[in-house]
């Protein structure tokens, strides 16, 4: 597996962010995920956030939580992507020993961390729990997906190498399922996900299956979709977790054009999720009132652009009510400063 990631980020194109472009024509993208996924309502909830403002944020439909991270460094025009904290995790231990894989994540840097994302497991009925996919048929996500990585790799803490693994997407994976071409799917989203709001998944059929292993809950934070989340699943289901993490680049305003445009977008969106993080919470997707800015993956970076647009002398037009204080853990002194400079008493 540490191959195919390591081509994902390490030979794809250079970086091609060094351009001139017009202030005024500046193009600005944020890197989300499948159509029927979590991460791309999140992302339309930021665009929506910058329309209110004057200024457009275009959101890209991806694969998943690899290209997302490679994208904010080699995609031009594109400032924003979210990832998988335990695909941050998987990458940053493996390119301590890995000179190139090191310098493909050269400059990227932490935003703003986000929610926890649950783990589906979708599954035939006679699968009771993540040991009798043993010998199964398995769809684990596209190989640049954050599901990809996550399903591997909870196949492998579990040992199940006998596991037929399917690299193929979440909407091909629930059809084949439903088809009887495959026995379950992994899917990495935060609850509730539009894949899964589905009046055609049978109950009588179909069930999440509970993730509760101890090999799993070491790895991963303990999580739970509520019964009656969706259709055809009534009763709770305790599950395993990840974090999902907005990225983005540490641009340099000195440097030339585009980074000077690109560091102000990135403070842009910095200082509008903070004004209006009341608004996202009562109106944007529910994964909005889950969401903890304290709890910064450790080892990465802040964008110092992040930073300039925490500071409640950054002028954005549209102001509003700035947020109120929540609970804070953040190692990063100056980061955790501004973000309580930011919140109300």
């Amino acid at each position: 597996m540490l191959a195919l990631v390591r081509i994902a980020l390490v030979l794809l194109l250079p970086w091609v962010g060094g351009s001139q472009v017009n202030a005024a024509e500046f193009l600005k993208s944020i890197m989300t995920g499948g159509s029927s996924g979590t991460y791309i309502q999140i992302g339309r909830d930021l665009a929506e956030l910058g329309r209110n403002c004057g200024y457009n944020l275009d959101v890209v439909e991806s694969a998943g939580s690899l290209e997302n991270l490679v994208a904010v460094k080699r995609r031009t025009n594109t400032q924003f992507g979210i990832v998988q904290s335990d695909v941050l995790e998987y990458v940053r231990t493996h390119a301590a020993a890995d000179p190139e894989l090191k310098r493909s994540l050269f400059g990227v840097r932490i935003m703003y961390p986000l929610y926890n994302e649950e783990v589906h497991l979708l599954a035939r009925r006679d699968i009771q729990s993540v040991s009798d996919l043993a010998n199964k048929r398995v769809a684990i996500g596209k190989v640049d997906s954050g599901t990809y990585l996550t399903s591997s790799l909870v196949l492998d803490i579990m040992r199940l190498d006998s596991a037929v693994r399917v690299p193929i997407g979440a909407s091909e994976a629930l059809a084949k399922l439903q088809a009887g071409e495959i026995d379950a799917l992994f899917y990495v989203a935060g609850a509730p996900t539009k894949l899964f709001n589905n009046p055609d998944i049978d109950a009588s059929r179909f069930h999440l299956v509970g993730m509760r292993d101890a090999p799993l809950t070491a790895a991963y934070v303990p999580s739970q979709i509520a019964g009656g989340l969706y259709p055809f699943q009534k009763d709770p289901v305790d599950v395993i977790a990840v974090k999902a993490v907005l990225m983005t680049y540490d641009f340099d305003p000195r440097k030339n054009a585009y980074h000077k445009n690109s560091c102000k977008a990135v403070a842009d969106v910095a200082s509008s999720l903070l004004t209006n993080f009341d608004a996202l919470r009562s109106s944007g997707h529910p994964k909005w009132n889950d969401v903890d800015l304290g709890a910064v993956p450790p080892g990465w970076r802040i964008s110092a652009c992040v930073k300039q647009g925490m500071a409640k002398s950054y002028e954005l037009e549209c102001r509003q009510q700035p947020i109120r204080e929540g609970t804070v853990k953040v190692v990063d002194q100056e980061y955790l400063n501004l973000l309580k400079s930011r919140l109300k008493p």
